[in-house]
C-alpha cells in the first residue's frame, strides 16, 4: 500500500515539478549489428531472428513465403517477412518492414488481421527491433501483423525519432510518413482497420505517442516502453532535460493542448511500461505519461494495484485504471530493470532476458481494444 501511495502522491505531485536542461548526457552503447543493409525496393525478406536481408523476388501484391533461416532457430518466426519503402515529404525513401502471421484466428479470417506498428529506438534498426522484442513470435501465435518503419540516418545520424521537436509533436515530420506506410500496408493486406496499434520503446515509444495523440481515430491503443512525456523538449538539449526529469507543468499543459486542439478526442488506451533502474529515461517519465493519459482518457478514481513478486522475472507492479470495466490505462513499474525492452533477447543492446514479457502485455492490453 506504501508503494501506490507513493504512485498517486507522484501522480500529483508531478505537474509542479520543473526540468533542467542537461548540457551534456551520455550516449547509450550502439547495439551489435544484427541486420543486413535495408534495401529500398519491397520485397519478401528472411526472417528478423535470422538477419532480415530483403531478396527482389516478391512484391506485397503477391508476397512469398520468407526463406527458412540456414540453422533452425526458435526464435524465428514462420511467417511472411516483407520489407518496402515509401517517400518523404522530402523526396527520400523510409524503408519498412512487415511481419504477416500464418496463423490467423477465425475472426481475423473474417475481419482482418490487427496490425500493431513498432517504432525502435535510436541507436538501433527496424530489424534489430524485432529480433530483440520478438514481437513477430507473439505476433504468430495471436495472429496479429507487425509493421516497423525504420528512421533515416539522413533524418537522424542516431536513428532517432524526433519527438522532442514541436513540429512533430503537433503531426509534422516523420508523422505524415508513417501514416502513409499504414496505408500502404491496409492497401495491400487484409487488415481489420478497428484494430489499429502502436507502440515503441525510447524514442520510438515518444513517437508512438505522437502518432496516436495526432491521429486517434486510426488507433485503438498505444504501448509506450521506456518512454519520454509527450509535448516537451522543443530542442535535442531540452529533450535530454526531459529524459532526466520530466516535463514539470509542461505535462498537464501538453495533454490540455491536445483536448483543445481535438474537443472530440475520443480517448486513448495506454500501457506504459518502465524499468525503475532506468537512468536514460527516468522513471519521472512514466509518472507524467500516467497522468497525461488519466487527462486525455479523462480518468478519475483509485487504481486497482497488483504485485508481481519476483519469480522468473523481475518484481513490478501493475497499476490500472479503468472506465466503468473496461481498462484504459495499465502502468506496469518494473523494479530493476534498467533501459531495455523487458523479456527481451539479450543478446542485442536494449533488451532485458528477465520478464515480465513486454511483447506478450501489449499485445494482451491490445487484444482488449478496438476503434469504434
Amino acid at each position: 500500500m506504501a508503494r501506490t501511495g507513493k504512485l498517486l502522491r507522484s501522480l500529483i505531485r508531478a505537474g509542479t515539478r520543473t526540468a533542467k536542461l542537461f548540457a551534456a548526457a551520455a550516449t547509450p552503447p550502439k547495439p551489435k549489428r544484427a541486420a543486413a543493409k535495408p534495401r529500398a525496393r519491397l520485397a519478401a525478406a528472411k526472417p528478423a531472428a535470422a538477419k532480415p536481408a530483403s531478396k527482389r523476388t516478391a512484391t506485397l501484391h503477391a508476397p512469398r513465403k520468407a526463406a527458412p533461416s540456414a540453422a533452425a532457430s526458435p526464435a524465428v518466426a514462420p511467417g511472411k517477412w516483407l520489407s518496402g519503402h515509401a517517400p518523404t515529404a522530402s523526396g527520400q525513401r523510409m524503408s519498412y518492414w512487415l511481419y504477416l502471421p500464418n496463423n490467423l484466428p477465425e475472426r481475423a479470417q473474417r475481419q482482418g488481421m490487427p496490425l500493431v506498428v513498432m517504432l525502435h529506438g535510436c541507436h538501433q534498426t527496424a530489424t534489430q527491433l524485432a529480433q530483440g522484442t520478438r514481437m513477430n513470435l507473439w505476433a504468430e501465435k495471436k495472429g496479429f501483423a507487425v509493421l516497423y518503419p525504420q528512421q533515416l540516418i539522413s533524418i537522424q545520424p542516431q536513428r532517432c525519432w524526433k519527438w522532442y521537436d514541436r513540429a512533430t509533436q503537433e503531426g509534422g515530420g516523420d508523422v505524415p510518413t508513417i501514416v502513409g506506410i499504414i496505408h500502404k500496408v491496409l492497401t495491400h493486406c487484409a487488415i481489420d482497420r478497428t484494430r489499429i496499434y502502436v507502440a515503441g520503446i525510447s524514442a520510438g515509444a515518444g513517437m508512438a505517442n505522437i502518432l496516436a495523440l495526432n491521429h486517434p481515430k486510426l488507433f485503438a491503443a498505444v504501448g509506450l516502453h521506456s518512454g519520454p512525456v509527450f509535448g516537451a523538449g522543443h530542442s535535442t538539449l531540452g529533450a535530454l532535460g526531459v529524459m532526466k526529469h520530466g516535463a514539470g507543468l509542461g505535462a498537464d499543459m501538453a495533454a490540455h493542448a491536445v483536448l483543445q486542439r481535438q474537443p472530440q478526442f475520443p480517448g486513448m488506451p495506454a500501457i506504459l511500461l518502465q524499468g525503475e533502474g532506468d537512468n536514460v529515461v527516468r522513471p519521472i517519465n512514466q509518472i507524467q505519461l500516467a497522468r497525461q493519459s488519466l487527462l486525455l482518457n479523462r480518468l478519475a478514481g483509485p487504481a486497482k494495484i497488483t504485485h508481481k513478486p519476483k519469480g522468473r522475472h523481475n518484481a513490478h507492479q501493475l497499476h490500472d485504471f479503468y472506465a466503468g470495466r473496461k481498462l484504459m490505462l495499465r502502468v506496469a513499474q518494473i523494479e530493476q530493470l534498467e533501459h531495455a525492452w523487458s523479456g527481451g533477447d539479450p543478446t542485442l543492446a536494449f533488451n532485458a532476458k528477465a520478464g515480465p514479457d513486454a511483447s506478450k502485455m501489449m499485445l494482451d492490453f491490445f487484444s482488449r481494444h478496438q476503434r469504434t
